[in-house]
């Protein structure tokens, strides 16, 4: 593998860290994968010609010493250091993100003409409804619900599964939930044909349940594919199913929201779903605090 390769290998792992909520991982850099370049090649000199990655690697230089048969063992500063995956599979799915300023990653793809994401929408489109992999739900849908909006759209909300009214029509947040959706929009003053919607499940459980894990690690890489596509700024999740899906955590939306957290280079907003607040009536005013700070962020809110 020349150097190249090298350094497009450490920006991608560096990525999949963060998005598992490594804590304290650094920005991805050209300058970084120089580091890890080098590290990598002193590994290989010190075990005989094959790279040997330590679960914690040495970020910085080493200084020059003589030849050892080992990295030199100088710890890394904690923001420096860099968890091995096999440390981090178990509890991958139940990090929680860090608390602090958003960690920006690069999309993987160039931003797509209105005809290039178009096509590619329609193809992955044509690949859901395929899709068999949840033997528990596909034996009981009607149809798939894949996504509805304009291509080219600043704004991604995504939900939770679709529901009996979204199984039966094919689209997102409809019915009573999806009224009251489009009644936030309306009083955020975004509207709903401004937005693109999307489910994080593309197939509707039976009798309503939460999805399961597997479900959901079934059905992730059509939305992230999705989200690749469209690369919004903003990316609102409506409802707990929507944060495991998007953020990777169980951290419940009362700790989550209130402030902006990030997937790939999109701001991401947590809020209650529309579902939830017909049963909660009370919360309503705390998706109303989380619709305002998305308006101050956009610079619309009427003093």
């Amino acid at each position: 593998m020349d150097s190249d390769q090298w350094k497009l290998a450490s920006l991608q792992t560096l990525e999949y860290l963060q998005r598992l909520g490594i804590k304290y991982l650094p920005k991805p850099s050209a300058k970084l994968s120089e580091i890890l370049v080098d590290w990598v090649d002193i590994s290989s000199k010190g075990s005989g010609g094959t790279a040997i990655a330590s679960s914690r690697p040495q970020l910085q230089a080493p200084e020059p010493q003589q030849p050892t048969s080992q990295v030199p063992k100088k710890p890394a500063p904690a923001s420096a250091q860099v968890a091995s995956p096999s440390a981090m599979e178990p509890a991958a799915r139940s990090v929680a993100k860090p608390s602090g300023p958003p960690v920006e990653s690069p999309w993987m793809t160039p931003v797509r003409s209105l005809q290039a994401r178009s096509e590619a929408l329609g193809q992955l489109k044509l690949q859901v409804e395929a899709c068999r992999l949840c033997k528990d739900i596909v034996c009981h849908r009607r149809q798939t619900v894949f996504g509805v909006g304009p291509v080219t759209t600043r704004f991604v909300m995504i939900g939770d599964a679709p529901g009996p009214e979204e199984d039966r029509l094919g689209e997102p947040f409809v019915g009573s939930s999806g009224e009251l959706f489009d009644k936030i929009l309306r009083a955020t003053g975004i509207p709903r044909d401004q937005v693109y919607i999307l489910n994080t499940l593309k197939c509707r459980p039976p009798n309503n349940r939460v999805p399961s894990d597997v479900e959901l690690d079934n059905c992730r890489p059509y939305m992230e594919q999705q989200l690749e596509i469209l690369q919004p700024e903003y990316i609102i999740c409506w409802g707990a199913t929507a944060v495991r899906a998007v953020l990777q955590t169980t951290e419940s939306i009362g700790r989550l929201r209130g402030r902006f957290h990030c997937y790939k280079k999109a701001k991401v907003l947590v809020t209650y779903h529309p579902t939830y607040l017909e049963r909660a009536p009370e919360a309503k005013k705390l998706t109303w605090q989380d619709m305002q700070m998305l308006m101050r962020e956009l610079g619309t809110l009427k003093a």
